[in-house]
């Protein structure tokens, strides 16, 4: 189907919806979810399904939280996503899968590292636009671009997260598929592949919304970085011993 198995679109798409599920918990997450699975299991799909998923996912999100964006914060972060873009998609195009792989499995284990100690940085012009760069550089390389942000952000209430950082994954991710295929590294199959998979973000969403009333979020956090980062190590292990 579409050059996969139907075992992997299977294994896929429960990762996309677990992720949706984080992401409409915690404002992030279906890049991290996805991404070390999809790049274990059919690399010569990265980063393009994940940008596509990543560019859609949002849009359920502001359905329904839309009223505390941080407005002011995305004018400078948008911006500095910009040039970090252009780098991004030139490292599409000098890494091979290997070495993508290496880059995705890495980044995991930063975000989840960096999460796990809560570091606290200023909410500032300077912060924001160098966020917005290194999250460029990330997102379009390796579809994980949340992190920086959200290491901004992870202190303000839980609802202006999910919505500031839909508007920021949108236009974001955005970004990152123009410049993918005015490089030519964007094929239309991840985009037929991420219609087939849309389902999985609506179902996501929806379990998102249950368990964020019955659930912690923390505990559901912690938990899925665990996954998160048992995934990456394999991802690495795996990527560098070939």
């Amino acid at each position: 189907m579409l050059g996969i198995s139907v075992s992997v679109l299977a294994v896929l798409a429960v990762t996309v919806l677990v992720g949706s599920a984080v992401q409409g918990l915690v404002g992030l997450g279906v890049g991290l979810v996805a991404a070390p699975v999809t790049a274990l299991l059919a690399p010569e799909l990265m980063p393009g399904l994940l940008l596509w998923l990543a560019a859609a996912l949002p849009l359920v999100t502001l359905l329904r939280d839309h009223h505390d964006i941080d407005w002011r914060g995305l004018g400078w972060s948008v911006p500095g996503r910009v040039p970090g873009t252009v780098l991004g998609v030139a490292v599409v195009a000098w890494f091979s899968d290997r070495q993508l792989g290496v880059a995705v499995g890495l980044m995991v284990l930063v975000a989840v590292v960096l999460t796990f100690k809560t570091v606290r940085l200023p909410v500032n012009k300077v912060t924001l636009v160098a966020a917005g760069f290194v999250s460029g550089v990330t997102g379009t390389a390796t579809s994980i671009g949340g992190p920086p942000m959200a290491l901004l952000y992870q202190h303000r209430e839980p609802r202006q997260i999910r919505s500031t950082l839909a508007v920021y994954f949108v236009f974001g991710a955005a970004l990152s598929l123009i410049g993918l295929a005015v490089a030519g590294s964007l094929e239309v199959r991840e985009l037929l592949l991420s219609l087939l998979l849309a389902p999985c973000l609506v179902v996501g969403s929806v379990v998102s919304v249950v368990l964020r009333r019955r659930l912690d979020p923390g505990t559901i956090r912690y938990g899925v970085l665990a996954v998160c980062g048992l995934s990456a190590l394999v991802l690495l292990v795996r990527s560098v011993t070939g």
